[in-house]
């Protein structure tokens, strides 16, 4: 029976990105401990490069498909909560709604709320290039205006965070390419923030390493994680 120190039992698919997955799973442990919550949490692990590939082909049904059997693992084993800790597959957000066996704590929704709520109006996205070349999967529609990097400094920031994701970390050298790409973005766009959409970048782009105006999607999804599980 559980006690009322306990929280939601959370199923985290894992893999979307192997060092994405460790942030998530300390940090929601670390956030569980400062509330006295005795965390319960299990993980699956996805094949990151199917998954990367399914999203940039936009093959949305299959990849919704292969997420919701991965989360019908997590159900069998007891979580009562799904949670999808990566941007490029929220491509089939729509389509896995339909068919998670879980509630999901949605990313794209937790980020659009928090961009209203802090009045920011102009921002630019750095992450996958499906997630960039989407706008946030069109999210954001009608929340804030997202301007695009220019194609070269598109493809420089995929290709980055492709690396790091491979690397689960990034280089003192890449770490200063996408700091100063920010800073060169929010003054000649004049943004509001960046929008950090890539999980990976979570560990890269830290509270006290960040001198740029920005959103921290991962950040803010694993506080709305902890408001479902702790209601």
């Amino acid at each position: 029976m559980a006690s009322p120190s306990d929280s939601l039992p959370l199923g985290l698919v894992a893999g979307l990105g192997l060092g994405g997955g460790i942030f998530y799973y300390r940090s929601l442990v670390q956030e569980h401990m400062a509330r006295g919550l005795t965390p319960r949490i299990l993980m699956t692990h996805a094949e990151v490069a199917r998954v990367l590939d399914l999203a940039a082909a936009r093959a949305k049904q299959e990849l919704a498909e292969y997420l919701a059997d991965l989360l019908g693992q997590l159900a069998r084993g007891g979580a009562q909560l799904g949670i999808i800790p990566a941007f490029a597959p929220q491509v089939c957000a729509t389509e896995l709604a339909r068919l998670s066996p879980l509630p999901l704590v949605d990313l794209l929704d937790a980020i659009a709320g928090e961009v209203t709520l802090r009045h920011l109006h102009r921002v630019a996205i750095f992450g996958a290039r499906v997630t960039m070349e989407t706008a946030l999967f069109g999210r954001l529609h009608g929340v804030a205006e997202v301007v695009d990097p220019q194609p070269e400094e598109l493809s420089r920031i995929a290709d980055l965070y492709r690396r790091i994701v491979e690397k689960e970390r990034a280089s003192e050298e890449e770490f200063e390419i996408l700091r100063n790409l920010a800073h060169t973005l929010v003054e000649r766009e004049r943004l509001d923030a960046i929008l950090l959409a890539g999980t990976d970048l979570s560990f890269v782009f830290k509270p006290d390493n960040t001198d740029f105006p920005h959103v921290d999607g991962a950040r803010v999804h694993i506080a709305a994680i902890m408001r479902s599980c702790s209601a």
